[in-house]
């Protein structure tokens, strides 16, 4: 029996592989503006829209209508006035005039999962003596932003058995 090779292997190729029949049916034969939308629209807009597919005329692979999701109204109508804008940087991204209107659906964004956040640091209780030490400081918003530093500095302390402030 012959032994794979190799070693680990990048998934995206793979992946890319399997989901490409899938986003064809939706208008999507280049993958790539699903990939790269963020770097086609920029990180704000790609965060509260989302192409759905594009529609091509019978026949045809240019002047088609790309339909987005739009989170919100207020958002599609901003949309609706940077159109020429943002159909130029669709279009640059394909090289030719694929995409000649956007239909805006407005429609709730699907949830994203990032990385996950990190946990709350525990509430501790006023240390005494911490806050003795920065009564001398006159100043409220310093003094605030002391004792903010000092809690987080001994709620990080106090859970790994190093000496309480």
């Amino acid at each position: 029996m012959a032994e794979r090779g190799g070693g680990p292997r990048a998934l995206a190729p793979t992946v890319a592989r399997l989901i490409r029949p899938a986003l064809a049916k939706r208008g999507f034969a280049a993958l790539s503006i699903v990939e790269r939308w963020a770097d086609i629209v920029g990180p704000l807009l790609a965060a509260r829209t989302l192409p759905e597919r594009i529609a091509f005329p019978p026949g045809k692979r240019e002047d088609g209508t790309l339909h987005l999701r739009v989170d919100g109204g207020a958002l599609a109508l901003e949309l609706q006035h940077a159109e020429n804008l943002i159909l130029e940087r669709i279009n640059g991204h394909f090289g030719y005039r694929a995409v000649v209107r956007l239909r805006l659906v407005q429609r709730p964004m699907p949830e994203r999962r990032g990385p996950p956040r990190p946990a709350a640091a525990p509430v501790m209780a006023p240390d005494p003596r911490l806050t003795a030490r920065l009564s001398v400081v006159s100043d409220d918003e310093l003094r605030d932003a002391l004792a903010r530093l000092g809690q987080a500095v001994r709620a990080r302390h106090s859970g790994d058995g190093a000496k309480k402030a």
